[in-house]
């Protein structure tokens, strides 16, 4: 039978989804997937969750839609309360939207915007640095300051390009170098880039601070977004996180800068915001980024018709209730480090498991033709791809991602289950990897 939908890929297969509870999906015959990476880093507080849903359903009975040109809700505002109160101290001001795309892209706009209010009409400033193999999200503003290539090549003709400076890729450190002995080169980098282009031109620095799909849990040296917060104060430029993925508990704090104690500028954020149940992102600023606005124009020069409404707002507001009342970040960051422990006992024993990186629940494998030069697989072997398979024949769902070392070689995956997982769980997350990854290994390596 011909479907009617555009799918992901015309050239994929899919499972049938009948039906979720707790960490499991299940298929129309009745099999239970442990969902390991949460959709995309999305369902952080599991499948059927009846105090969300509920909520939810409350808030349709009351109001589903009021525009935001014309009316004020309260629950938008409570949502707003309980996201600044989330949030590290000095980001007091919430814009919400419908994803982590429109998140970045109301980011990249406020700061452009900041300066232009506070310098004038005749600011200069525009441009983002972004950072190499970086994604930040599918629209044309967002994509022009990543570097994902896949993503990028068939839309280059569209993009207004920005800057990019290295990623803090220690596994295969772009200059050669060795950590702590390389002096955290990577975050020096932007310095020497901002001086290159002149910070008259410069808006901001967006980098996820736990890298997403790009580079599969890539977590930087302790000292790199101190360092970069530094510099982007010295040469009065904004400092956006991406915390589309890393928000909201996933890396076993509130927001994955808060394991730095650094306040960026703006923090964009979605994905476990709302926890899967109804699409929602948002912008965290501070006072000093918005009040250039307030005293200036008076208004965001941006909108979409979805943002700010009082159905994502009732699922922000239920979902950071959760958190609270069942100590969900704390969760995470307990059950992340049992899984990140796994996860290196399993390298240790796996001859194809190169790297184990990440932080609390938001967890990264990286594949190897050989550990001990580090050689990465033939591209053609899909090896990513090849592995996450393995693991879906042990029902195991996992987010694989390719050419995180150059474009086109590097394979890698994600594992980010519910923040909600137990331990029996997690064991059983293990013993799953465990066998589809020994079983990916010796297929793989007779292949290569």
């Amino acid at each position: 039978m011909q479907s009617n939908l555009i799918p992901r890929n015309y050239n994929s297969s899919y499972l049938k989804a009948s039906h979720g509870k707790g960490i499991y999906i299940y298929d129309l015959e009745g099999n239970a997937y442990i969902d390991g990476c949460c959709g995309a880093l999305v369902s952080g507080l599991g499948h059927g969750n009846t105090e969300i849903i509920d909520a939810i359903i409350e808030q349709y009975r009351k109001l589903e839609f009021a525009h935001p040109s014309r009316w004020s809700c309260d629950i938008v505002e409570k949502a707003a309360t309980e996201v600044a109160n989330f949030a590290p101290d000095g980001l007091d001001n919430v814009w919400f939207v419908c994803g982590g795309s429109e998140a970045i892209e109301s980011a990249i706009k406020l700061a452009r915007q900041y300066y232009y209010e506070r310098d004038g009409i005749d600011t200069s400033r525009h441009l983002t640095i972004g950072r190499w193999y970086s994604y930040h999200g599918s629209t044309l503003g967002t994509m022009s300051v990543c570097a994902s290539i896949a993503r990028r090549k068939v839309f280059a003709p569209l993009l207004k390009d920005h800057p990019k400076i290295e990623n803090s890729y220690c596994y295969r450190c772009p200059y050669g170098k060795t950590y702590p002995s390389c002096n955290v080169m990577c975050a020096h980098k932007l310095e020497e880039t901002i001086r290159r282009i002149g910070p008259q031109y410069i808006t901001s620095f967006i980098a996820e601070p736990v890298v997403g799909s790009s580079i599969c849990a890539l977590t930087p040296p302790k000292e790199y977004w101190p360092i970069v917060r530094d510099i982007c104060t010295k040469y009065d430029i904004l400092l956006i996180a991406d915390e589309v993925m890393s928000g909201c508990g996933r890396t076993g704090a509130n927001f994955a800068v808060n394991h730095w104690d650094v306040i960026p500028d703006i923090i964009a954020t979605a994905k476990g915001l709302a926890a899967g149940y109804v699409p929602t992102g948002a912008i965290i600023a501070k006072s000093s980024v918005t009040d250039a606005v307030k005293n200036g124009s008076g208004g965001f020069v941006h909108g979409h018709t979805y943002n700010g409404n009082p159905i994502s707002a009732a699922a922000v507001v239920a979902v950071m209730d959760f958190m609270k009342k069942n100590d969900i970040v704390n969760n995470a960051k307990n059950i992340g480090e049992k899984l990140k422990k796994g996860l290196e006992k399993i390298a240790s024993d796996n001859p194809v498991v190169g790297d184990v990186r990440g932080m609390g629940m938001q967890l990264g494998v990286e594949l190897v033709e050989d550990k001990t030069s580090r050689k990465p697989f033939d591209p053609k072997l899909k090896a990513a791809q090849f592995a996450a398979q393995k693991l879906i024949d042990e029902q195991l769902i996992v987010y694989p991602s390719t050419g995180t070392i150059d474009g086109i070689e590097g394979d890698n995956f994600l594992i980010a289950p519910p923040l909600t997982t137990t331990e029996a769980e997690a064991d059983n997350i293990l013993e799953r990897l465990s066998k589809g990854l020994a079983n990916a290994a010796k297929e793989l390596l007779n292949r290569s």
